[in-house]
């Protein structure tokens, strides 16, 4: 948890950036990433140099050569450590001039965070902004993986509430909802073919971290979870920055982030791949035929992107893989060809377990398009019995542009007390229905007195056979199904309204005329 005197120093750096010239918030975000990828360096060639020093040996690993830079500038001078105590000219200078081409010609430490620093950029305007920068980012401990997350995640919410960019970014809350009833084990490999700033892949590694902490305890599985677990793509190289950055501040060392245009690739090495999916892909229309990959059209003949990324789930997930992801309603019940038989697809070959309706102002102020979430397993051979429906109204925050939370700060999100989700009272639910989607989810398949089964079309989940669902075209927008409880009004006889109207009329007369007595 931030204090609140970080909090208040982010928000001072970010005034400065703007008062600097620099109004992008992705611009002021990459420059930050740049500063705290310097300083990872930095402790990096520091823990070698501790293990050489302690083993009496020469360095294996050494990030800084030895000498000078072709600038003659010595390469020790490049480090964190050492410019961060020079004169704010001398530092911009340094940084400037020398930090960033090494940046972009080092090898660093081979990885994935190396990788997309090669066309690293320095755009800091003023010695005394780089300083102030520097300053604030060296008293954040470094060592303390849930700080520098913590501070990695305010700084990109800063980057939602900007306006333009926070497409990128999915509301954290729903994200842990999607996490939570996934359950991530670890022998997962998990994907996000659209993974933007990487917060499911953040969502899902603290998720593991709390539920399996033993994991860390096996040298395969802690090996599987730093290097073989995760796997991000996207086609923005400064997503893939930000990304990469947000995985290693929450402790994960090489994961699998790499620019890819999910809809435009062959996926053959990818096929069958995945056991987990969660996404929250771009939805931007239509593409040509001939920017997209031929293996996604001969699942679904299509130029809609949000229909060929639901055909690219199913190809990269192996058999018996899970997947959660937002789509927006008219995936649900659009009424072409394509739009039909994917459904058909999801229904009668693999197994669809839920559908979870958003509240259509869950994505504001960026856009207000109605969406559900979509969770299903491949199994190749159907499965598909009954289909959990969940209509939730409020997400804890008001829907409109503003998205002021309507609940105190322990009641929000999946509301959990002592790391267990809680139950909110009646009222408090009516604003936040997210622990209630997590328990009923727990009783999908119970069919006894309090399971989901039983539930009339009338509650906020129920439950619909697969039967039902085929009869409807594999219609799966939940308005389909849902029943409304119409309330019985009682009516009066119009006698006896005309009475009651006649005795009103005559109190009203003596009642005037009890007033006119009194004046005068």
């Amino acid at each position: 948890m931030l204090t609140g005197e970080l909090r208040s120093q982010i928000n001072a750096i970010w005034d400065s950036f703007w008062s600097g010239g620099i109004s992008n918030p992705l611009e002021v975000m990459e420059q930050i990433t740049y500063l705290l990828f310097i300083r990872r360096l930095d402790d990096a060639h520091s823990l070698e140099e501790s293990k050489a020093s302690i083993l009496k040996r020469p360095m294996q690993n050494r990030i800084f050569p030895e000498g000078a830079d072709p600038k003659g500038r010595p390469y020790n001078d490049l480090r964190w450590s050492r410019f961060k105590n020079f004169a704010p000219s001398d530092m911009h200078t340094v940084v400037g001039e020398h930090v960033f081409p090494f940046l972009r010609s080092m090898g660093g430490d081979g990885s994935t965070y190396s990788h997309h620093m090669k066309d690293a950029r320095f755009t800091i305007p003023t010695p005394a902004l780089l300083a102030k920068v520097v300053d604030m980012l060296d008293q954040v401990p470094m060592d303390d993986r849930d700080t520098k997350g913590d501070l990695y995640e305010y700084m990109l919410g800063k980057i939602a509430s900007a306006g333009q960019n926070g497409q990128f970014r999915t509301p954290r809350h729903i994200i842990q909802l999607m996490v939570e009833m996934t359950a991530p084990t670890p022998k997962d490999v998990i994907c996000d073919p659209a993974s933007g700033t990487c917060g499911f892949l953040v969502a899902a590694g603290e998720y593991l971290r709390q539920h399996h902490p033993a994991l860390f305890n096996d040298a395969d599985a802690r090996r599987h979870f730093h290097y073989g677990m995760f796997h991000g793509y996207d086609f923005d190289h400064t997503m893939l920055r930000i990304g990469s950055m947000n995985m290693a501040l929450h402790g994960v060392e090489n994961p699998d982030i790499s620019y890819k245009d999910s809809l435009a690739q062959d996926h053959s090495g990818d096929e069958e791949r995945y056991s987990l999916i969660l996404a929250n892909p771009p939805f931007a229309g239509s593409l040509d035929y001939e920017n997209t990959a031929k293996d996604l059209l001969a699942l679904v003949k299509t130029k809609k992107t949000e229909l060929l990324f639901l055909a690219l789930f199913l190809r990269l997930l192996k058999p018996g893989g899970r997947a959660a992801v937002i789509v927006p309603d008219g995936v649900l019940f659009g009424s072409s060809k394509a739009h039909k038989e994917l459904r058909r697809m999801v229904v009668e070959d693999q197994k669809l377990d839920a559908v979870v309706s958003l509240p259509a102002g869950v994505f504001k102020p960026y856009a207000g398009v109605s969406c559900a979430i979509l969770f299903f397993t491949k199994t190749n051979s159907g499965g598909t019995d009954h289909v959990w429906f969940y209509d939730m109204q409020a997400d804890g925050y008001s829907l409109d542009d503003k998205r002021q939370p309507l609940l105190s700060e322990d009641k929000l999100g999946l509301h959990w007390l002592s790391g267990v989700p809680q139950q909110l009272s009646e009222q408090d639910h009516a604003k936040n229905n997210l622990p209630d989607v997590l328990a009923r989810w727990a009783l999908r398949n119970d069919t006894g007195e309090d399971g989901e089964r039983q539930r009339p079309r009338t509650a906020q989940s129920f439950c619909v056979p697969k039967a039902d669902i085929a009869a409807q075209g594999y219609d799966l927008s939940i308005n389909r199904y849902k029943e409304v409880v119409h309330a019985v009004v009682e009516q009066e006889h119009p006698l006896d309204i005309l009475a009651k109207l006649k005795k009103l009329e005559v109190e009203i007369q003596e009642g005037m005329a009890e007033l006119e007595g009194m004046l005068k």
